[in-house]
């Protein structure tokens, strides 16, 4: 699956760069004392995927590396991408903190969900985002209907890719009986899901209330699972002022297994009454 998304492809630069310079057995200081012209807090930056980066910074620093031509080659080629704007890189009504997220979400090859609150963005219909964005009293009405004019975007370029990301989405029973936006939309909503559902397109379960006490009771949370080994799955948790991105593998896979709990204590939408 390619890497799309500036802010996807700098990290996975900053990745590989970082295996390097360890591997060289360098610290960020003598690699800032090699005179390159990058300091440390430079290189660090880099690291982390926060900036761009010239193809000839990759170069220097895969010299200093002792990396050879063709692994030289290829991280200046992506070093290329790392200033290449998607079209969510480039609007300011998405947070910066969520841009990462949809870079991501664009590179995914799963994506695993839980929610006991509301339906999930990317299955949302336009008149339930609507409700959603609503609800919130925004001080701008304009921009919560671009809000929403966004969710559609983000859903039609999640769902025109080939192959579609698997999708696989826990939903707590809640989620189909609160009313957003009245009995209307939420029957409209509902109907979506069957039919998505149906089409095969996501794996969406109910966690019914007889269910109880559950795993995943601290809250809504995604997994993201990549194809590509250089570019880790991680979690991804949101809240209204930003968002958190686990990426260490006991955190992974803590994540995982409740999922799979809350999974087995779900039943497929089709069952459902």
């Amino acid at each position: 699956m390619p890497i799309t998304g500036q802010r996807v492809v700098r990290r996975t630069l900053g990745r590989r760069m970082t295996r390097l310079r360890l591997a060289s057995g360098k610290s960020r200081r003598e690699v800032a004392e090699a005179k390159l012209g990058i300091s440390e807090p430079t290189l660090h930056r880099i690291e982390t995927g926060k900036v761009p980066v010239s193809p000839a910074n990759v170069r220097a620093l895969c010299w200093l590396y002792g990396a050879d031509q063709s692994i030289t080659d290829a991280l200046a080629e992506l070093a290329l991408g790392t200033s290449q704007e998607e079209w969510w890189d480039a609007n300011p009504v998405i947070p910066d903190w969520f841009k990462l997220y949809v870079g991501l979400e664009a590179s995914a090859n799963q994506i695993s969900t839980y929610d006991g609150e509301i339906v999930p963005g990317e299955l949302q219909t336009e008149q339930y985002a609507v409700a959603v964005f609503a609800a919130e009293q925004p001080a701008d009405n304009e921009a919560a209907q671009r809000h929403v004019k966004l969710r559609m975007q983000r859903q039609q370029a999640l769902f025109s890719r080939s192959p579609v990301p698997r999708l696989a989405t826990v939903i707590g029973e809640g989620v189909l009986t609160r009313q957003v936006g009245g009995k209307a939309v939420l029957d409209g909503q509902i109907e979506h899901l069957r039919q998505i559902a149906g089409r095969g397109l996501v794996d969406i379960r109910v966690l019914p209330f007889a269910a109880g006490a559950h795993a995943a009771m601290a809250g809504a949370f995604r997994i993201l699972d990549f194809d590509d080994p250089d570019d880790p799955d991680m979690v991804y948790i949101e809240s209204h002022v930003g968002a958190m991105y686990l990426e260490e593998a006991h955190e992974i896979a803590e994540y995982r297994r409740i999922f799979e709990l809350v999974r087995k204590a779900s039943v497929p939408l089709a069952e459902f009454r």
